[in-house]
């Protein structure tokens, strides 16, 4: 069957994440127009590429104030660090559509081994539209990817006190990464 390529379709791609805020809520944040790549044989699992980037300067929570912090050198240093990356291909099955992907995520500069617990979550024909013409059927491929990581592992390391020893922002940040991929059909090995 050989390799197939896949690129991450950027209008249905996204990621976020969700941090504890004022140790009694979380705060949620929004990353749209992912770009990737997906290079597969589901006979070798061993030789699957990926790469994924994310645009750090469109972060959006809702609250333009908090998202303007956000973007300044106290968190994502945009300035300097306007992309996060994330390259892998240590994949492992764990399940008949669940798998741990490992590669290596870079946020501000620093760079640090990830693994996402990935869902497969199915493929479809469907319609491709180019300029108001249905060029499809292009087959779609679905996963969500989930992990943890400690922000300060990548220097996002601002912080405040609040009363009782708590903190303003948690050291844990939860990430969800929600991948719509398309079928290159020039480089689908067949």
């Amino acid at each position: 069957m050989g390799a197939s390529h896949w690129m991450f379709e950027p209008g249905h791609t996204g990621a976020e994440f969700t941090a504890r805020h004022m140790m009694v809520t979380y705060v949620r944040g929004q990353f749209k127009d992912v770009h990737g790549s997906l290079v597969v044989d589901p006979e070798h699992l061993d030789r699957t590429r990926i790469e994924a980037t994310i645009d750090a300067t469109k972060v959006y929570t809702g609250e333009p104030t908090r998202d303007a912090h956000l973007r300044s050198a106290d968190f994502f240093d945009v300035e300097h660090h306007p992309t996060w990356t994330f390259v892998g291909g240590e994949v492992e099955r764990i399940g008949a559509s669940a798998f741990e992907v490992t590669g290596d995520l870079t946020i501000r500069g620093v760079t640090r081994p990830v693994t996402l617990h990935v869902s497969y979550l199915g493929q479809w024909d469907t319609p491709w539209w180019e300029e108001g013409r249905d060029l499809g059927p292009r087959r779609r491929a679905g996963f969500v990817g989930r992990t943890s990581i400690n922000r300060h592992d990548f220097g996002v390391s601002w912080n405040d006190s609040v009363d009782r020893g708590g903190v303003v922002v948690s050291d844990l940040v939860d990430v969800t990464v929600d991948v719509e991929a398309v079928l290159q059909p020039e480089l689908a090995g067949v």
